[in-house]
């Protein structure tokens, strides 16, 4: 290798593949040579396979047998930075490096060379006629907003066959463009001028901007009330990463949050960004992963996968809603978003902003160490007020049996609907009701490949299982004792309770906000619109709607039941049921009306409820985190979840017992380990579940500890193990 990083013909190359395999591979570079990073195709048995060259090869045998690399990829090579951070999230999650880089080359064509491809948009024609196919051809279009569909695409996810497309093509409903497969996004312009900023806003952005101007690595907690402008204050220190020529990243926790978040964007610089997540269609994903990497896309809103691009120049990374719990992947590989945020800005010499109105306990311990910068911005933008809370005793509340509404709740309602206002009715259940019960034999209707009660949804009239995603029909007759009629919904939930809501104001304009209740992304994002532009008197929503919708016409928000996360068994019930409780609150009052919270508790003493009311967050924070630390538990100590699963229980328990007795990598490092015992969801997809939990020192080297414990395994069968650090759910 040259040492600008160059191989030549024929030179050894170790290639890391995407296959599941613990090792690079040696091959010859091929005709022309290659660079370090380079992406290629390399034959793997019978097969092509991608791969990137990882560094030298490392022989040991006969170079006569040593196959060549087939080709180098016409995209920009893996930067040094971005391998480093792919190896770093490999060693934190204990992952193999293989599945690393699928992670990091997840756009489909990566492998297409650059040509012309015909695309499909939404036309200006109408049909001479329209058919059931045609109509969701029109509709997928108009779903997603003018982006551009191959024809496979399209027919695809319209359900219909190509020929319908070429139908609407002919009629001119349909555009049909001749396009290079990959165009560089639009300019964005960081001189326009932005919204005016309070005193408390432009403050917090000098303070961005200088750090911007460093060019060095920082991270800012970003701490806000809701509704005080921390979309406008990041988006200026945006602004400023621009006008250095750097790359900007913008993580969302939520798909339906981008629609809103990306008018801003386009208000702010003249022109739209680039867009990952699963929303968007595949070519578009493939077009963000190349000009990523050729740095012709400025700025990427994304979940958080986008945080594996290949970006070029990365200079800022935004975590909005920092505290989110969906930042934390659960299946594949373990990683938490805002940490790796940290991490690979660190590697790079990027800033980062962390903004959350309730931040998570590990970034308010880290600002309180003086590890990140704190910014506060305490009241809300322009004539807006924080929301009043208060609490309503459900123990004095007269409630008739089989309804959830209190008459306190119920008349401030009536009173919104009178005025003209929005009312949110907030329950974190979704489906009709949690809980299907037997009135004749006590039977609850439970999944038959997970332990786990089946939900009912009665608008698909079926029972679905939340762990699997298996349904059933709703059965007449009880599967237990054959009895019929005896079935009953026991609890409520967002379904049940605007049936309720129904009866109740039978005036208003009820509408329902669930992940589970809408066809696509799309669709969902444009009942938000819907919603923020006053077409509805009542909101029943989950906990989608807490993540930071401004609907200006909303001024009551009532809480079912906050005391329904208080008393789980995970460290973080307090925490998540505090942030939840003040997040949803805040949709009320975010414009010019006077807004109000009112939770209906049956504990309106407990010190998480009266923390709510009284909004003394820091006292919250400070109390939480003299019980961690009491505890010793994350972020005052380090702990990871071992998950053993297998078809039978009794050699999964046999291998977790034999784990639990070969402790001695662990103890070495001062770390204990709990188990083994059924995890709290047993058995899920009709795998037996077994869990293992390791506490250990802040400072211990958990994962090196964990890979020497874990080495000897040998499992036999169909048992499968997950390695889970600094978990964030204990299911």
């Amino acid at each position: 290798m040259s040492a600008n990083g160059f191989f030549d013909q024929g030179e050894l190359v170790a290639v890391l593949t995407t296959q599941p395999l613990d090792r690079t591979l040696d091959y010859k570079a091929p005709e022309g040579g290659c660079f370090l990073g380079a992406f290629v195709e390399v034959p793997l048995g019978p097969r092509k396979v991608l791969g990137v060259v990882w560094g030298p090869g490392q022989g040991g045998f006969d170079l006569s047998k040593a196959r060549s690399v087939i080709r180098v990829l016409e995209v920009a090579p893996m930067r040094e930075e971005m391998r480093l951070f792919l190896g770093k999230v490999a060693d934190y999650t204990l992952t193999p490096m293989s599945a690393m880089l699928r992670l990091a080359t997840r756009a489909p064509g990566l492998s297409d060379p650059p040509s012309m491809r015909k695309i499909y948009r939404l036309g200006n024609g109408e049909p001479d006629r329209m058919t059931d196919a045609r109509t969701r051809v029109l509709e997928v279009l108009r779903d997603y907003g003018g982006l551009a569909f191959t024809l496979k695409e399209l027919a695809e996810q319209a359900g219909v066959t190509s020929s319908v497309v070429k139908g609407l093509v002919k009629q001119r409903a349909v555009r049909e463009e001749d396009s290079p497969r990959d165009l560089p996004y639009p300019r964005l312009d960081p001189d326009l001028p932005g919204k005016d900023l309070t005193a408390d806003q432009a403050a917090a952005v000098g303070r961005l901007q200088q750090g911007q101007q460093t060019g060095n690595y920082g991270t800012t907690l970003l701490k806000g009330v809701t509704g005080s402008g921390k979309t406008e204050v990041y988006l200026e220190a945006v602004a400023e990463t621009l006008r250095q020529g750097r790359q900007a990243l913008v993580l969302l926790p939520e798909i339906a949050l981008t629609a809103e978040f990306l008018t801003r964007v386009e208000a702010r610089f003249g022109a739209r960004p680039a867009e990952w997540h699963s929303g968007a269609t595949m070519t578009e994903r493939r077009r963000v992963w190349r000009m990523v990497g050729q740095g012709d896309a400025q700025l990427v809103v994304g979940a958080r996968s986008a945080l594996f691009l290949p970006f070029r120049n990365l200079g800022l990374v935004v975590v909005d809603e920092e505290h989110d719990t969906s930042y934390k992947q659960e299946d594949g590989v373990h990683y938490s978003a805002r940490d790796m945020a940290v991490l690979r800005s660190a590697i790079c010499g990027a800033r980062v902003i962390l903004a959350s109105a309730t931040p998570s306990l590990e970034s308010w311990a880290n600002a309180e160490a003086g590890k990140y910068e704190r910014l506060d911005l305490t009241s809300r933008f322009g004539v807006a007020v924080l929301p009043e809370m208060k609490p309503i005793d459900m123990r004095a509340e007269q409630m008739q049996p089989g309804t959830w509404i209190s008459p306190s709740l119920r008349q401030a309602v009536r009173q919104r609907i009178e005025r003209g206002e929005q009312s949110l009715l907030f329950i974190n259940r979704r489906g009709y009701a949690p809980v299907t019960l037997c009135r004749a034999c006590g039977e609850q209707i439970a999944c038959d490949h997970c332990d786990a009660r089946m939900v009912e949804h009665r608008f698909l009239k079926r029972l679905m299982c939340h762990q699997c995603g298996e349904t059933k029909p709703m059965p007449e007759v009880c599967p237990s004792c054959q009895v019929e009629g005896k079935l009953a919904p026991v609890g409520p939930g967002i379904e049940r309770l605007a049936e309720e809501a129904e009866a109740t104001f039978p005036e208003a304009k009820i509408a329902m906000l669930s992940s589970d209740l809408f066809g696509s992304a799309r669709a969902l994002k444009a009942k938000i619109e819907e919603i923020a532009q006053g077409d509805a008197d009542i909101i029943i929503g989950t906990q989608l709607v807490a993540k930071g919708h401004n609907f200006p016409k909303l001024t009551l928000v009532g809480v079912i039941d906050a005391d329904l996360s208080l008393h789980g068994a995970d460290l973080r019930a307090a925490e998540r049921t505090f942030q939840l409780m003040r997040q949803v609150a805040g949709r009320a009052g975010r414009a010019d009306m006077p807004g109000q919270a009112l939770l209906q508790t049956f504990q309106p003493e407990h010190p998480v409820i009266r923390a709510i009311l009284s909004g003394d967050e820091e006292g919250f924070w400070k109390t939480e985190a003299a019980g961690r630390l009491a505890a010793g538990v994350p972020p005052y100590g380090r702990m990871a979840g071992i998950v053993l699963s297998g078809p039978e229980v009794g050699p999964v328990f046999d291998v977790g017992n034999a784990m639990a007795r070969n402790d001695a990598p662990l103890r070495q490092i001062g770390a204990q380990v709990f188990g083994p015992a059924p995890a709290p969801i047993a058995r899920i997809r009709g795998r037996h579940r077994v869990r293992l939990l390791v506490k250990a020192p802040k400072g211990a080297p958990i994962q090196d500890a964990i890979a020497r414990w874990i080495a000897p395994l040998r499992l036999k069968g169909d048992i499968r193990l997950t390695v889970d650090i600094d978990p964030q759910s204990f299911y």
